[in-house]
């Protein structure tokens, strides 16, 4: 095995992880870039020691993202506003599977969108850690024991109780095709001013939180209520009249994405229980916009 190419190989897969992990792309390229400096800072012989270069990363990449998200709490005391995790398009090496083949995983098994990163944001590291890397990835307890610094059966309670978080924030979640289609309805209410039918869209209790990290601006507290969030939003269409709103594909289904004079300038996603609209996610912030379409660092 040449180990300046095989671990090379891994990098998809690694940035899948440390977004799953901590919630931008640019922390999960800088956990990747830090995991990657300390394989090639062991020697020769030190690196073909390693009989599984690929596991090895993995868990380094998670001890890195472990120390990261200890981190991050303080960070976000300072931050302006709510704190989203960063939106991604369908499609993207962040948040796609994270393998070519990936195993059929009972929760995140094909793509992770930002409804489910919001769900995320409330484990702990630890929980967090022990549940992406055993269901998302399959790593064993054993071997996640090591990153943690747990003992298997303490990493084993860890990722249960993720799991259980996870499917209670999720619970309910409407499908893939009524998601889109609520999603189609609301943004025909919104273009056309339609009060009465945008508050029908909207779950009496639906929550807007929206991120611009004091670049922009934005609500600084959420928004709750369907009447508050329909004005707030029809408030928006009035102050940006030349704003171009397009529906775009994203992990969790349609998303919005507002563009003024062709740059990117926010992604709405939303989480949809039943026939409505529970969650909506307005991230403004310039530095959560680098995936998409207008941004200067755009796939597109």
């Amino acid at each position: 095995m040449d180990d300046l190419e095989a671990p090379e190989s891994e990098r998809r897969p690694l940035l899948a992880l440390a977004y799953r992990l901590l919630g931008t792309v640019a922390d999960a390229e800088d956990a990747v870039q830090e995991t990657y400096a300390r394989w090639y800072r062991m020697s020769p012989a030190e690196r073909a020691a390693i009989v599984n270069p690929a596991a090895w990363l993995t868990r380094v990449a998670g001890r890195v993202c472990l120390d990261v998200l200890g981190s991050a709490r303080a960070r976000r005391e300072t931050y302006v506003g709510p704190w989203l995790p960063e939106p991604v398009p369908h499609g993207s090496a962040f948040a796609g599977p994270p393998h070519p083949d990936p195993l059929d995983r009972l929760t995140l098994d094909e793509s992770v969108g930002l409804a489910l990163l919001v769900v995320l944001e409330s484990l702990t590291p630890a929980e967090r850690v022990a549940f992406v890397l055993h269901d998302v990835f399959g790593v064993p307890f054993a071997e996640i024991a090591e990153t943690v610094g747990r003992t298997p059966a303490a990493v084993r309670q860890l990722a249960s109780q993720g799991r259980r978080r996870v499917r209670a924030g999720r619970s309910g979640v409407a499908d893939r095709a009524q998601h889109d289609a609520v999603v189609r309805a609301f943004l025909g209410a919104a273009a056309t001013g339609e009060f009465d039918r945008l508050v029908r869209l909207l779950d009496p209790d639906v929550v807007l939180r929206s991120d611009a990290g004091g670049k922009k601006s934005a609500a600084l507290r959420p928004v709750v209520g369907a009447d508050h969030v329909a004005r707030f939003v029809l408030g928006i269409a009035r102050r940006n009249p030349e704003a171009e709103v397009a529906l775009v594909p994203a992990p969790d289904g349609l998303a919005l994405l507002a563009t003024l004079d062709g740059d990117a300038d926010a992604v709405f996603s939303f989480v949809v229980r039943g026939d409505r609209i529970a969650e909506v996610f307005a991230v403004r912030n310039p530095d959560k916009l680098t995936q998409w379409p207008g941004s200067s660092r755009s796939l597109a």
